[in-house]
């Protein structure tokens, strides 16, 4: 089991406070564990989550906002999820999330808005946010 240096501990605290005490309970297991990949999680408990969240350029929520339209951008469904639900703890709304995804549109094209589309709505269903909106897929238009 690895021990987590001071910028990986304030990583993991600090993202267990947006996340959830069961988030952090897993991301803390992923980044203390021994095996294939662990350093990953380690890096981004001392990079992205120490290092980048933690600087007092930006609010919250402007983080959020930035790091949802780079995970749009570079069509990353799976993390997407995991920054919507972090927007989401950080005041977005989803008429916010919804403006996102319309200023990305002519930038990144249509098929890429419409995977993120599907993984915004389902991270804000996981969030208890607009449960009752229906993806492409669902919907019979993918």
């Amino acid at each position: 089991m690895a021990e987590l240096d001071e910028k990986q501990e304030s990583g993991v605290e600090f993202i267990s406070g947006i996340m959830g005490e069961g988030f952090g309970n897993a991301f803390r297991a992923a980044c203390t564990a021994d095996r294939f990949g662990s350093p990953i999680p380690r890096m981004a408990a001392s990079w992205a989550f120490h290092d980048a969240w933690q600087h007092q350029g930006l609010a919250p929520r402007e983080k959020s906002m930035a790091v949802i339209s780079a995970l749009i951008a570079m069509r990353q469904p799976l993390e997407l999820k995991n920054h919507v639900k972090i927007g989401i703890a950080n005041g977005l709304t989803a008429q916010e999330l919804e403006g996102l995804l319309v200023q990305l549109t002519p930038y990144v094209g249509f098929p890429c808005i419409a995977s993120a589309t599907t993984a915004v709505i389902e991270a804000m269903r996981e969030a208890g946010v607009s449960p009752d909106v229906q993806t492409a897929e669902e919907k019979g238009l993918l």
